[in-house]
């Protein structure tokens, strides 16, 4: 089995936009073939589009040709969609990961974006109730993120003493880290007090322990090591392992929404198939969508222990110098949320982090790590990426 590299990567600009889908596409796509040279569109044998409303809301089925063809590329190995909500980019890399490891392919481009602005914003909130299961959940209004999440905050407060000032710290954190991201929603600090005080959304969620809908688009270039070594002249960054599980997807079903199972047992695969422990990870991007999923994120993924996510981020090992620096661009609550580009933005910022060129560094870090989950907490999905010694 052949190892996978990642040698290219870019997004468009992220936040609310004019452009149609397929232009934010094309600006994904210059960037990426912008961010490395020696890879062209006549380089790419395959293309995965990442995409989880773009019938919905932007009324365009069968993306993958058309973004391939809006690319000029063309595909002699895949060319096709993926949808997991918001795991939809990490999947689409997971499976071109795949893909070239066994020898389907060899040099695969991996995009993903979504257009949720539409012109009238609640068709964005009223389809989000597709995401759950429609006939129940959904017929609740528990498709709405925010009344999910916030059950969870709740519950994880109660149960071990995370506070609403801690949520706020993981906002406050990474709208900091935000400035890092040049093409990200929002790039403007807050303090603890605006982040507190702000308007309640869910209680106890409050605006900023949300993110925003986005539009936007993200593309990376992945690569098997023979091809990658003549298409890039940088440090490589491998795909050292992936995991993803999915236990439950109704809400009837989960036993303890403050523990994640899916997650540690997605986590454990990666870990497991990259040779390494969650102490090897000295940069990770993960799934911010709300500032309660990145304190549990913590905990599941082992970085601290069980219910102790609050204290965590409270102390500082989350941010720059601490044990692992999370979320280092900004997160989904700095850099925006379309859904499709996500994780893929998240494979682009760790491939800077371990060649040395993001906007600002983690020290020494050798391994670094993706994360995002779908729908209900259903759908846990990990990477480990590790850069050549």
């Amino acid at each position: 089995m052949r190892k996978v590299c990642i040698i290219a990567g870019g997004m468009s600009q992220w936040g609310i936009r004019q452009a149609t889908l397929r232009e934010m596409f094309q600006e994904a796509g210059k960037a990426c073939f912008e961010d490395n040279p020696m890879v062209t569109n006549k380089d790419i044998d395959g293309l995965i589009v990442a995409s989880a409303y773009t019938e919905r809301l932007a009324t365009q089925t069968h993306l993958a040709p058309l973004i391939a063809e809006s690319l000029g590329i063309k595909t002699r190995s895949v060319c096709a969609r993926v949808e997991l909500l918001c795991a939809s980019g990490s999947s689409a890399i997971i499976m071109a990961y795949g893909l070239i490891k066994s020898g389907v392919a060899d040099v695969v481009m991996v995009a993903g974006g979504e257009k949720l602005n539409t012109p009238q914003k609640w068709e964005a909130f009223y389809s989000q109730l597709c995401s759950v299961d429609h006939d129940f959940d959904g017929a609740h209004g528990l498709g709405l993120p925010p009344a999910a999440l916030a059950m969870v905050a709740k519950l994880h407060m109660k149960k071990y003493g995370t506070t609403e000032e801690q949520m706020a710290m993981v906002s406050v954190k990474n709208r900091r880290n935000g400035i890092n991201n040049p093409k990200g929603q929002f790039r403007e600090c807050i303090d603890l007090n605006t982040a507190m005080c702000a308007k309640v959304v869910a209680k106890p969620l409050k605006l900023y322990d949300c993110c925003p809908l986005t539009d936007g688009a993200a593309a990376v270039i992945l690569a098997c090591e023979e091809k990658a070594k003549y298409l890039t002249d940088r440090p490589l960054v491998y795909i050292m392992g992936t995991g993803q599980c999915t236990l439950y997807n109704a809400s009837a079903n989960k036993v303890d929404w403050t523990s994640w199972e899916a997650l540690r047992i997605a986590s454990q695969k990666a870990y497991k198939e990259a040779g390494i422990t969650p102490d090897h990870i000295k940069v990770a991007q993960t799934h911010d969508c709300f500032t309660i999923s990145e304190i549990i994120e913590y905990e599941e993924l082992g970085f601290c222990k069980k219910g102790e996510g609050g204290p965590f981020v409270e102390s500082g090992q989350s941010d720059f110098g601490g044990k692992v620096a999370v979320n280092t661009d900004g997160g989904l609550l700095s850099c925006g949320h379309p859904f499709g580009g996500t994780g893929i933005r998240q494979a682009i910022e760790i491939m800077k982090q371990l060649q040395g060129r993001a906007m600002r560094n983690v020290e020494d870090a050798q391994f670094g790590l993706t994360q995002n989950f779908s729908g209900m907490i259903a759908a846990q999905t990990v990477l480990v990426y590790g850069r050549e010694i």
